[in-house]
């Protein structure tokens, strides 16, 4: 059976899912959603043994129904191969009695390799199956992360373009490095001077742009997201929990049907929204729990009920997680107010207009199995040191955000997996200084090879890559300058 799409703030828009990721965001400002989550459409059993080619093609042909199996397929071998250094591509790793999911071991070296390498391949078949002529222009704001994923994914991609926005000094030297290093004809990157916040605002704003659609039109372009708002981002990220419980029933760590829980450190929570439909086609997670840093808009939402993004913005460790407007929430609230595309509407207008907005009653009880948690700049550090010095197992800042969440709200006898969503070679300096803080004065890319000796583990190709490489993009604008860097970028 076909499933279609519609929009968080008008329900009477239905779209297929090709459509739905080749326009990213819906025309009246909403996120597109499944209609309904599918189920799974094989048994738990079944999962075991499945390699993650499989799993991902399981889990995406009931979202992407008007795919056929040749192409997404054909997707899913061109996006999970030798570009990931390992065969299972998202290994789970037993660290003293937490599961670690590894999810960074792709060609930038974090979690958003794991959808924006499929991305490129499900955008093009999807504006041949709309018969498309426009070249793509993907518009992204990244908080570290994407960009460069993204960059990687569409570089000399056919028909498309792709410009990139990162805040000048919210981002880690690696982080920076990786995006303005990036080859390709296609490929642009600008610095903002201002936060993610900004660059995503800026970001949403020319989407919704009517009159800048037209004037790409007239040269031959249309923009599509790379952001996880996009559909094509969030789906393939269900598969990834969805083999990770597969692999626990297949290492004889948990019996079929055993519940776990998954703790994401969340800054647009996308990642966890994964996490959540992989719950609701028939996973057995028990909670969610999503895991902030300092910037804890998300924390004290599930406590609340209050959505506050008006608060100081802190510069932490954890950079990708630097966020105050969480765009994925949107979908999880569409869910709570019972799909009321109205009602959701005029929450995000509040937070449009006033920066915040209040969930009723009904709907936060209905958040009872998603909990949050946060880690301060001190106690990621110390988690960092804990689990090296227990384990001599290496984690980056987010994944100490999260892992620290996870000993607080889920103890000892319960289940969990933490998502790791990041190589700690891409923010050496945080990891190194918080195992030994002798380390803080020492350069940055001195400490590779000192990581390397600690966590006895190769050095990835991503960040041999950068140490030689030129540094290609300089531009910078302002956060009000973004649509007409746009344009100056398209020669409009």
């Amino acid at each position: 059976m076909d499933l279609y799409y519609k929009s968080t703030r008008n329900s009477d828009l239905r779209v297929t899912a090709s459509k739905a990721i080749l326009t990213g965001l819906s025309p009246d400002g909403g996120l597109f959603v499944p209609e309904s989550v599918p189920a799974l459409g094989v048994s738990l059993s079944g999962l075991k043994g499945m390699s993650y080619q499989e799993t991902a093609y399981t889990v995406m042909k009931q979202f992407l129904t008007d795919f056929t199996e040749e192409e997404l397929k054909e997707c899913i071998a061109k996006a999970y191969d030798e570009k990931f250094d390992t065969e299972s591509i998202a290994p789970l790793a037993k660290v003293d009695n937490t599961y670690y999911l590894e999810l960074f071991h792709g060609a930038t070296i974090a979690f958003k390799d794991m959808a924006l390498s499929i991305l490129p391949h499900l955008l093009t078949v999807s504006a041949k199956k709309n018969e498309v002529k426009n070249d793509i222009v993907i518009l992204t704001a990244t908080s570290g992360d994407t960009g460069k994923a993204a960059m990687a994914g569409f570089a000399d991609v056919a028909g498309t373009r792709i410009i990139v926005f990162y805040p000048k000094d919210g981002v880690s030297k690696v982080q920076e490095l990786q995006m303005t290093t990036q080859k390709g004809g296609n490929v642009d990157v600008v610095a903002i001077r201002g936060n993610f916040d900004n660059a995503q605002s800026g970001v949403k704003a020319m989407f919704e742009d009517k009159e800048l659609a037209e004037e790409l039109a007239g040269k031959g372009y249309q923009f599509s997201s790379a952001n996880s708002i996009n559909i094509g981002r969030l789906v393939p990220q269900v598969a990834y929990y969805v083999y990770a419980y597969g692999m626990l029933m297949e290492n004889g760590e948990i019996e079929e049907g055993e519940k776990v829980n998954v703790v994401v450190p969340t800054g647009n929570f996308g990642n966890i929204l994964a996490a959540f439909y992989a719950k609701e086609m028939g996973i057995p997670i028990g909670r969610l729990v999503c895991a902030s840093n300092e910037n804890k808009v998300l924390f004290d939402f599930f406590k609340t009920g209050v959505y506050d993004k008006n608060r100081e913005f802190v510069l932490t460790s954890s950079p990708s997680m630097d966020i105050l407007i969480s765009s994925n929430l949107e979908r999880l609230i569409y869910v709570i107010a019972g799909e009321d595309s109205d009602r959701t509407a005029g929450l995000m207008d509040a937070l449009k207009q006033c920066g915040k907005y209040e969930i009723s009653d009904d709907m936060h009880r209905k958040l009872k199995n998603i909990t949050g948690g946060y880690a301060t700049e001190n106690q990621t550090a110390e988690e960092i040191k804990r689990v090296y010095e227990k384990t001599g197992y290496v984690i980056d800042t987010h994944t100490a955000v999260a892992s620290y969440v996870c000993r607080q709200t889920c103890g000892n006898e319960e289940k969990c997996i933490i998502a790791s969503t990041a190589s700690p070679y891409k923010f050496v300096k945080s990891v190194m200084t918080a195992i030994d803080g002798s380390y803080a004065d020492k350069d940055e890319f001195a400490l590779l090879e000192t990581l390397r000796d600690v966590s006895k583990t190769e050095m990835p190709q991503a960040i041999k890559d950068i140490l030689e490489a030129e540094v290609i993009h300089r531009t910078e604008c302002g956060a009000e300058e973004m649509k007409e860097t746009v344009k100056n970028i398209l020669g409009i």
